[in-house]
């Protein structure tokens, strides 16, 4: 895990640049379809918001996150769309000064948590570093959506390393929402960075291994890309498996992208 700190820094960074693509936007293109079925911009960006405050719940109130949790689990299926779609009402003015609001106050809350500490969530109790890990994990998902739709191609940085972080750490949570045991053996993964430079996770010496670029595999685990579409090898059966099921998110498992037609 990195430095709380870093990544609270890399969670602003990473939403300013999401900001910066959708504060000019026209009225048609915040209504603009992107490739989550049933989402425009304005809905990825009201899903972000709808997240940000939850998280800031779960950190500084967690009997009533519990709440809010209770109603989640009784409509799984459900909750995260009901969520973006009332969002998604707003005006856009409205509904941007609603993100930035939230997730500053998210950030400031994030800093206030003791070290050590943790707070529910829909899956695993959270740390405030892995909270942050995995808000900046879903900021640069839903930002690829929103880069997507106005057909934006964004330059990867350094902050992939979260990415690829949580999605080697939540391996084992892709099995259990699908009611499957997970491998007992530890995997290899080895990505390239955007800079050239490798991301390594797990023992050298695993005979389970995944290797190519970080940036395929951050999209593979955020499932906004097929695995078919992907530039990654996978050495052994179980290593193929997770690749085909792969998820860095809590919650049901998502029905992924579809692979492209062949030219």
């Amino acid at each position: 895990m990195s430095d709380p700190v870093d990544v609270l820094d890399d969670l602003r960074e990473e939403s300013e640049e999401l900001d910066s693509l959708v504060a000019e936007l026209s009225e048609g293109q915040w209504r603009a379809d992107t490739p989550a079925p049933g989402w425009t911009v304005a809905h990825q960006i009201a899903h972000l918001a709808w997240t940000d405050r939850a998280a800031l719940l779960a950190a500084t109130d967690a009997e009533a996150f519990a709440v809010e949790a209770e109603k989640a689990l009784a409509a799984p299926d459900r909750f995260v769309d009901e969520g973006a779609e009332e969002g998604a009402k707003l005006p856009p003015a409205e509904l941007l000064a609603h993100w930035r609001d939230g997730r500053e106050k998210l950030k400031e809350a994030l800093r206030a948590v003791p070290q050590g500490a943790r707070f529910p969530w829909y899956g695993p109790p959270m740390s405030a570093p892995a909270m942050a890990t995995a808000r900046l994990m879903e900021t640069w998902a839903h930002g690829q959506d929103v880069a997507d739709a106005l057909k934006v191609v964004r330059t990867p940085t350094a902050r992939l390393r979260h990415v690829a972080w949580i999605g080697h750490r939540a391996r084992d949570y892709a099995y259990l929402v699908r009611g499957v045991p997970a491998p007992t053996d530890p995997f290899r993964l080895e990505l390239v960075a955007p800079d050239g430079t490798s991301w390594t996770y797990g023992p050298e010496g695993a005979a389970q291994r995944v290797t190519g670029p970080a940036l395929d595999f951050c999209l593979l685990v955020t499932q906004r890309v097929h695995r078919d579409d992907t530039a990654l090898t996978a050495e052994g059966e179980d290593a193929e498996r997770w690749l085909g099921i792969a998820q860095a998110f809590a919650g049901p498992a998502g029905g992924g992208r579809a692979a492209k037609e062949a030219s």
